[in-house]
């Protein structure tokens, strides 16, 4: 079977579970999955019940898909993420995404915990993405099924879409939440980056790291799905402090801002 002959598969067995049809979709990434619990009238499934989705291995991700109503709005909410450090394929870890246009989603919101490179950030900060670096050696969007949701050469001058960051902006500022912005550089992991990696990306004009995000991001945009980038900084990269960096850090982090990052995600997807 061919792309779209799976994405109807997938489709049609989400649409046999409920009859609504999501508008905004959010992924959550590590220790936010306790947002999907504030959706109503939800319906919970699996990664691995649906047809041709991969399953999530990570601590920190349920690995599930949750459809209901958070801040009035019909949402699809990815409770944990698939990553290319997992050994999955470029396009398994992006059919999420392809699913969420054929089912006609207009919004993505994408959640990620990074390490900060920007010396000026700290951990627990917010960071709204304004731009990107893709430093995994590979894009989304090769192969011949590329081009099949969209154009075969997207431009990207504007993934992250200015209207939304000014949204977001705004829904900080009512909220008196301080907010970051700056460029994510995405790596593969799942080792997290060398001092001198990180002063690369610093060179390079990035203000945090991560391994995800990115692509979930080209292939949204490639599929005319408006996106909005949300990173929370769990870590300064190494080589800035002495310690060393670990997961269970991550996860603390995330722990710790969620209740505030949950109060601005649902602010937001109130007004976008």
């Amino acid at each position: 079977m061919g792309l779209l002959e799976n994405l109807e598969e997938s489709k049609k067995f989400i649409e046999g579970r409920t009859k609504l049809k999501p508008e905004v979709a959010l992924i959550l990434g590590s220790g936010l999955s306790s947002i999907a619990d504030a959706v109503s009238d939800a319906v919970r499934i699996p990664f691995g019940e649906i047809p041709h989705f991969t399953k999530s291995t990570v601590e920190g991700h349920k690995g599930e898909l949750v459809i209901g109503k958070l801040s009035g709005r019909n949402v699809m909410i990815m409770a944990g993420r698939i990553h290319f450090y997992e050994g999955h394929t470029m396009k398994d870890i992006t059919y999420p995404q392809r699913l969420m246009k054929h089912l006609g989603v207009e919004k993505l919101i994408i959640t990620a915990a990074v390490g900060a490179v920007n010396k000026k950030f700290h951990p627990g900060d917010i960071m709204l993405i304004r731009d990107h670096i893709n430093f995994m050696g590979e894009n989304p969007l090769m192969g011949t099924e590329g081009a099949l949701q969209g154009t075969r050469f997207p431009d990207m001058s504007t993934v992250y879409k200015s209207e939304l960051i000014e949204k977001a902006q705004k829904c900080a500022k009512a909220l008196k939440i301080k907010i970051q912005k700056g460029v994510y550089f995405a790596g593969t992991g799942p080792s997290y980056e060398t001092p001198a990696e990180v002063n690369m990306a610093r060179i390079l004009g990035a203000d945090v790291v991560g391994m995800s995000t990115v692509p979930e991001a080209i292939v949204a945009n490639h599929c005319g799905i408006k996106v909005l980038g949300i990173s929370y900084i769990s870590n300064m990269a190494a080589g800035i402090l002495k310690q060393p960096l670990n997961h269970q850090e991550v996860i603390a982090i995330g722990k710790k801002i969620e209740k505030r990052l949950s109060s601005y995600i649902k602010e937001i997807v109130k007004v976008i």
